[in-house]
């Protein structure tokens, strides 16, 4: 099984898109705290419909207790400060694809911890920003099941 981790996420249908994903995909969903909403808000579940029950959800307080809990998986920090494209990792089960938060991306720190060969990005146009949080974690999540040939998707 592979791993999706949001770093502090702030906007509630993003997170509630992204339980309806990793439902989908089979992936587990590990939520860094401090969130920027209540877990329980009603767009968080308007956008993730009715698979909450679908889905595998864990909290943390913070990062340190994240990372212990991730202890020996690779980590990949998914940012815009990537040194390399999404595509070109050979992902393996048990991978963790880790977003930063919609307003702030990846603390420094964060990154920091990340080495650099597992720090990724999703190729733009120059001069833009970023995706949607929802949208990146579908195209690299989707990447890296594809790699395993989708399994336990039919």
């Amino acid at each position: 099984m592979f791993h999706i981790a949001l770093f502090e996420p702030r906007i509630a249908p993003n997170t509630g898109n992204i339980i309806r994903l990793t439902a989908n995909n089979g992936f587990a969903l590990h939520l860094i705290e401090p969130l920027g909403f209540d877990f329980e808000e009603k767009k968080l579940r308007r956008a993730g419909l009715d698979y909450h029950d679908l889905a595998n959800v864990t909290r943390y307080p913070d990062y340190q207790h994240f990372a212990r809990a991730m202890q020996g998986k690779r980590i990949f920090a998914c940012t815009t400060k990537g040194s390399c494209f999404y595509d070109q990792v050979q992902y393996q089960d048990g991978d963790v694809l880790l977003f930063g938060s919609e307003t702030q991306g990846l603390s420094e720190p964060v990154i920091q911890s990340i080495k650099p060969e597992n720090r990724i990005r999703i190729p733009m146009q120059s001069n833009n920003r970023s995706l949607n949080l929802s949208n990146a974690v579908a195209i690299i999540s989707y990447e890296a099941w594809r790699q395993t040939g989708f399994a336990g998707g039919e």
